[in-house]
């Protein structure tokens, strides 16, 4: 956790008087318990890919995900959470707490958006972790200067820099989406009086998450690399397309494009080459997005690269820069980001179709793979889609949910998340056989339990 998760974690802490903390430390305790009476079947450094991924098959405990990042952090150092302490203890997010009490009982967005930061959501954690890991793995030059050098862990100070930066931009995402849309275009200009309390939550939502962004770019430029910075600014760039990226409901919520193929057939599984949107020959420049819309592989691949896969794959690809490795790693350190991203969006969309029914006011994106797969196999299934025009809550999202656990959506999920996990796989093939190598195998084949 960097920045980020602190300030949503103090903001809490003070509106809840401590409740949150006693919460948070009652967990971990659970789960160190929990780890050390259970036995887990673990990996070894010299397994291939496909044995690897094979390894997963068998029966794993659920807790692996939990021993995976514990055992990875310490290879590091120690987490991201203590990286930027001083900013927690600051004046200005001291405010932001104060502000922030204001919403409670306004049902705001951005109250949410903190309480996934600080309840540790696994779309969020381990980001900066990962680009430890990659930079470890990799090692770096002797071009490098021995005052960026920190031998106890074999990190940079400038790669641990880029970790926390990245968490930072990927959080002060989370906290903009925050914003709400208080009027149609329709009844633009008219008088918002009446809705005080959601248009001073807009205000924190933006100026919080421009707080962190304002962070992120000052950490960037401090580390005085002009390549990292445009790297760095094609990523903000990728995450700002991401946004306008098909069709969105009145709050800008995405919706799935119509799919164009004759009902009860698939399109043929997509090869790494066909995923390819430009980003593989220069991940400068922006992505192309010609017969996207409406294949539902490659619909899915657009949208969570540039929403996320883009920003990790480039933070990967930073690191090993700043390791004075050559232009060929450091594209290979983007797609291992890429991949890595990608397969842990997939292990995570299918989470709520492991249940028969979908607990009651809970919802699903409808833009995740399970979701885009079944309107290609049953077109019909659009006209749940057409009830979210306005707004996705009309959704009949029980319903949805029933349609999609009986068709082939949830087994192509699962496919399109293996072969995402093998690429990134072989990715770490090209490295050194070490425990930060065998950390990110570890972290691939957990998120198969997930």
């Amino acid at each position: 956790m960097a920045l980020s998760r602190m300030v949503a974690t103090r903001c809490l802490l003070l509106i809840r008087n401590g409740s949150a903390l006693t919460s948070v430390l009652g967990a971990n305790k659970l789960a160190a318990d929990v780890l050390t009476t259970n036995q887990f079947r673990w990996i070894s450094a010299s397994s291939r890919a496909g044995e690897k991924l094979a390894t997963a098959k068998v029966q794993v405990q659920k807790h692996d995900w939990n021993r995976a990042v514990s055992e990875a952090e310490q290879i590091v150092g120690y987490p991201t959470s203590f990286l930027n302490l001083r900013f927690l203890l600051s004046d200005e997010i001291a405010n932001v707490a104060l502000h922030l009490r204001k919403l409670i009982g306004s049902n705001h967005p951005l109250l949410k958006s903190a309480k996934s930061l600080i309840y540790n959501d696994k779309s969020q954690q381990a980001w900066g972790l990962i680009i430890l890991l990659i930079s470890k793995a990799a090692g770096h030059t002797a071009s490098v200067p021995e005052m960026d050098q920190d031998r106890s862990v074999g990190v940079l100070h400038s790669q641990r820099a880029l970790a926390e930066v990245t968490e930072m931009i990927r959080s002060s995402q989370l906290i903009h989406q925050g914003v709400i849309n208080l009027q149609s275009m329709d009844n633009a200009g008219n008088d918002l009086s009446g809705d005080s309390d959601m248009v001073f939550g807009n205000k924190i939502a933006l100026l919080g998450g421009d707080y962190l962004l304002a962070h992120a770019s000052k950490q960037i430029a401090s580390l005085r690399n002009q390549d990292l910075n445009m790297l760095m600014t094609s990523a903000y760039r990728d995450l700002a397309e991401s946004a306008f990226i098909g069709e969105s409901d009145d709050q800008n919520n995405p919706l799935p494009s119509k799919p164009n193929t004759p009902a009860r057939t698939n399109t043929p599984e997509c090869t790494l080459q066909e995923l390819d949107f430009g980003d593989v020959r220069d991940n400068m420049e922006p992505m192309l997005i010609d017969g996207v819309m409406g294949h539902p592989e490659k619909e899915w691949s657009l949208r969570h690269v540039l929403g996320g896969g883009s920003l990790l794959g480039k933070s990967c690809h930073g690191a090993l820069m700043l390791a004075g490795h050559p232009d060929e790693l450091q594209k290979q350190g983007y797609l291992f980001g890429k991949h890595m991203s990608l397969a842990w969006q997939a292990s995570i969309e299918l989470q709520p179709f492991l249940l028969n029914q979908l607990p009651l006011g809970n919802t699903f994106s409808l833009v995740s793979a399970p979701v885009l797969f079944h309107l290609e196999y049953d077109p019909s299934v659009y006209e749940f889609i057409e009830q979210g025009k306005i707004s996705i809550e009309d959704v009949d999202y029980a319903a949805l949910h029933q349609e999609i656990i009986q068709g082939p959506g949830l087994e192509k999920t699962r496919n399109l998340q293996k072969k995402h996990s093998m690429a990134a796989m072989n990715v770490l093939d090209r490295f050194p056989t070490t425990d930060a190598q065998t950390a990110l195998q570890n972290i691939i084949l957990a998120m198969q339990q997930l």
